[in-house]
């Protein structure tokens, strides 16, 4: 990307939105960040001098048009970076509709919803819309279906986009890493009653090396699809 380009980023509060924010930071770039209120917004903004801030809930898909409204989106995106996402386990027999909803929600319909809105600036960048994803996308175990079905949801999305924007010079990625080292195995672990050791799973910074190899890309090709799997 020539010249100073602009980043939009949801997640990069920990995890693999903040290895990716952090590295797009320190290389000079512009980066927006997400958050789903101004005192998380104050915080993010305080790890990342000179970064902007857009505040809107994604548990909230219906009101993401009303808070961007109020706000000052950068003029072009040349990437918008889906990394937010929740997780809730459980079998099929105890999932109620409200954790289906919330995972639905944060997941893939705000995706969606903050697509269309920053749409008309990705255009104009002939820019990246990158979606991480999850090996969840691909396949669902026990006590994944919501989260899964969230995530299969994801990839159409990106494949259906990837389709409709690509007359407009705009590229989709979406990501599939394994179990990654952050808050949300923390949780999992949790769930599973097993111990949790960071040093199993792949390290956040991997899975932004292989975001920024994608946005980095040259013109002539578009990465579509890409698995990062455990190497340990």
């Amino acid at each position: 990307m020539a010249g100073m380009a602009t980043h939009v980023i949801t997640g990069a509060g920990s995890g693999i939105g903040a290895a990716v924010a952090r590295r797009l930071h320190a290389r000079g770039d512009e980066i927006v960040l997400h958050a789903r209120d101004a005192g998380r917004a104050k915080e993010l903004a305080a790890g990342f001098p000179g970064a902007r801030t857009l505040v809107g809930d994604l548990a909230e898909p219906d009101r993401l048009s009303w808070a961007l409204s109020h706000q000052s989106p950068p003029d072009r995106v040349d990437s918008l970076l889906h990394v937010a996402g929740v997780l809730d386990l459980g079998p099929v027999g105890e999932l109620t509709p409200k954790t289906w909803h919330h995972q639905l929600d944060v997941n893939l319909v705000a995706p969606a919803e903050l697509t269309r809105l920053l749409l008309p600036q990705v255009r104009a960048a002939r820019g990246h819309v990158v979606f991480v994803n999850s090996g969840s996308g691909l396949r669902a175990h026990a006590d994944w279906a919501a989260y899964a079905a969230s995530k299969h949801g994801l990839k159409a999305l990106a494949d259906a986009l990837r389709h409709e924007e690509h007359a407009n010079g705009v590229r989709v990625t979406s990501v599939y890493p394994g179990r990654t080292a952050s808050p949300m195995q923390a949780k999992v672990h949790r769930h599973e009653g097993e111990e949790y050791d960071p040093a199993r799973w792949i390290d956040p910074e991997s899975v932004a090396t292989t975001i920024l190899m994608a946005l980095d890309l040259p013109r002539d090709a578009e990465v579509t699809d890409l698995t990062v799997r455990p190497g340990r």
